[in-house]
């Protein structure tokens, strides 16, 4: 009976201890789905499993286990990090209640006006930043999981797209760095479930790429062409005189290697490097040469180093420039730099700097009233600055000089609408001249002379019969003085005594630009050599001076009158045909037909000029 008993109670157990396995294996089962449950909620910040939303709770499952990308965006207007899901938009929600979701969860706290563009510092998946960013963002994730549910609303993805770039707008924090996204963990897949759901995680990923090339895209400057910006060059090279740079932002002159420098805070590695001579004679290979040829790169052009650390900060402009290749020359003085700087610079009111290269100290010296009135600030030489090691640093810089015509500013292309009386205008004022206004001779009245300035040349295109010049000119009603034009002249003594003349006689050269002193409806006779040399004449003098408010007379000397009758033989085409010479070039030109003749004017001929301009100045 015990044996027999043994057996039936062996046979009632058996029962209960399958049951009993069967209860741990789901005890089992049932432990590991919630533990899979609460780590899927568990790695995404943003997911809760029993908010009140208008989505089943599969589709809230589902969209737990996508591994969406996040952005950090880095801000240090409010103390934290912004961590932006950049999920597809949910379809049927429009950009109007984006924006109206942006102004609801920002609060008080960012700007609620709608913001295209987005600055991103740092991309990762959710895979990538439940390791990496736990760590450092743990404090924060709390903090943004109490607020969500205490405010119990869903910002959508662009919303919150929207919502950070607003922040990052108004805290002014520029981007400085772009990380990669991060590959997702293959533990991803294996918790997302079967394969099922890997076979839609498979249909996703598609989708999920180009929205992370799009973004990446964005970020290199590249892209849909819609949003993309080109950037503006740095320099324009149209212009027929000069090469001309305008640059604004974080500018810094390297000294030593003679190159301005655009701070390009994007290091996109597509920014622009020129070569620039500063000097308006750019088709003049001989004269360019002499001048200091400066580099104008962005700090993002490829190739190139690191922007160097400023050494000095201004606030105020610069505008650079050569005082080399023709200077020396009163003529090529003001029509190469004193004309065009006065175009480029006066706009700034004196406040900005005058970079200069190849400096000349007695130039300085010579227009230093000039200079002093265009610039408050010492001259900035860029061979002494480059042996010191300076790196200056400007908001805005302008290279080179804005040229227009010889002595002429174009009202119509000025960028500040002048014209050559404001210029000629600012030099009496800078020289303290006088008088802006001739003598007026009322008619009949023989009493009064007006003064009558004749150029004396000392080395070409001498006027032979100066001393019965000036008979003519007494003899005319004038009273006449000479004065010799020399580079070593001081200039406000020359304009003193220019500006006391009311006309000025002279042979073609760099004298008659002592014009500019004299003052508004006075007259300038150029005498004019034998070679068909009127269109430079008119070009270099004539057109200039009526520019200035003044009246300009042409006498053009005859064969008789030039001393080249002695030199070449009688039908010798250079008095037949001098204009089919000039095919020879400049370099023949200047060597025979200026520096190779002097001038003997026909004293009764001249007389009848000087009458007319006498006459002139009581009309």
């Amino acid at each position: 009976m015990k044996g027999g008993g043994g057996r039936l109670a062996q046979q009632a157990a058996a029962p209960l201890r399958l049951e009993s396995r069967r209860f741990r294996l789901l005890s089992i089962v049932v432990g590991c789905f919630v533990f899979c449950l609460v780590f899927l909620l568990s790695s995404r910040p943003d997911a809760t499993a029993f908010d009140t939303v208008s989505v089943s709770p599969r589709a809230s499952f589902a969209g737990a286990r996508r591994p969406a990308a996040v952005k950090t965006l880095r801000t240090a207007g409010f103390g934290g990090d912004f961590h932006v899901d950049i999920r597809q938009q949910e379809q049927g929600e429009s950009r109007g209640q984006l924006r109206q979701s942006v102004e609801q969860s920002a609060g008080d706290k960012t700007a609620t006006e709608w913001v295209r563009d987005t600055v991103i510092v740092e991309e990762r998946s959710d895979a990538e930043g439940s390791e990496a960013a736990e760590p450092e963002d743990a404090a924060s994730n709390s903090d943004d999981q109490a607020a969500q549910g205490a405010k119990n609303k869903e910002v959508h993805d662009d919303a919150a797209v929207t919502t950070a770039a607003a922040v990052a707008t108004t805290t002014a924090q520029p981007a400085m760095e772009t990380t990669a996204t991060a590959p997702h963990r293959p533990e991803e897949k294996a918790q997302a479930g079967g394969g099922q759901n890997q076979s839609k995680l498979q249909e996703e990923q598609p989708a999920r790429q180009q929205q992370e090339e799009r973004h990446e895209l964005a970020r290199s400057g590249g892209g849909d062409h819609q949003h993309q910006q080109p950037r503006p060059p740095l320099c324009d090279f149209s212009d027929f005189r000069s090469d001309i740079c305008d640059l604004a932002g974080d500018v810094r002159l390297d000294a030593n290697a003679s190159s301005f420098v655009v701070v390009d805070p994007s290091a996109s590695g597509d920014g622009q490097s020129h070569k620039v001579r500063p000097y308006p004679r750019k088709g003049d290979e001989t004269c360019m040469s002499r001048i200091t040829e400066l580099t104008v790169r962005s700090s993002s052009a490829p190739g190139t180093a690191a922007p160097p650390r400023c050494t000095a900060q201004h606030a105020a402009p610069a505008v650079a420039f050569s005082i080399g290749g023709y200077t020396g020359n009163i003529f090529h003085d003001f029509s190469d730099v004193l004309v065009p700087l006065y175009n480029t610079a006066s706009r700034y009111g004196g406040d900005v700097h005058l970079v200069m290269a190849n400096v000349a100290s007695w130039w300085l010296v010579k227009y230093d009233k000039l200079l002093r009135s265009l610039s408050r600030h010492p001259p900035l030489d860029l061979a002494a600055a480059a042996a010191a090691g300076e790196v200056h640093c400007f908001r805005n810089a302008t290279v080179s000089l804005r040229a227009h015509k010889e002595l002429i500013i174009e009202r119509d292309r000025s960028a500040d609408g002048l014209a050559t009386p404001d210029f000629t205008r600012f030099v009496r004022r800078a020289l303290s001249l006088p008088r802006d206004a001739p003598t007026r001779l009322a008619p009949g009245d023989g009493n009064k002379r007006p003064r009558l300035l004749i150029i004396s040349r000392h080395r070409t295109r001498l006027l032979l019969n100066l001393a019965a010049v000036v008979r003519a000119a007494e003899e005319a009603g004038f009273e006449a003085v000479v004065n010799e034009s020399d580079v070593g002249n001081d200039i406000s003594e020359v304009g003193k005594l220019v500006n006391s003349c009311d006309a000025m006689v002279g042979v073609h050269g760099a004298g008659l630009t002592n014009m500019v002193f004299l003052p508004p409806g006075g007259v300038l006779v150029q005498i004019v050599p034998w070679g068909g040399l009127q269109w430079m004449a008119r070009a270099d003098y004539g057109d200039p001076a009526e520019a200035m408010g003044l009246r300009y007379v042409q006498y053009e000397v005859g064969v008789d009158e030039s001393t080249l009758k002695d030199k070449f033989p009688p039908g010798h085409q250079i008095f037949t045909n001098p204009t089919g010479l000039h095919k020879k070039g400049f370099a023949f030109i200047r060597h025979t037909l200026m520096d190779g003749q002097d001038i003997t004017v026909d004293v009764g001929r001249f007389r009848e000029v000087l009458l007319q301009v006498r006459n002139s100045l009581a009309q």
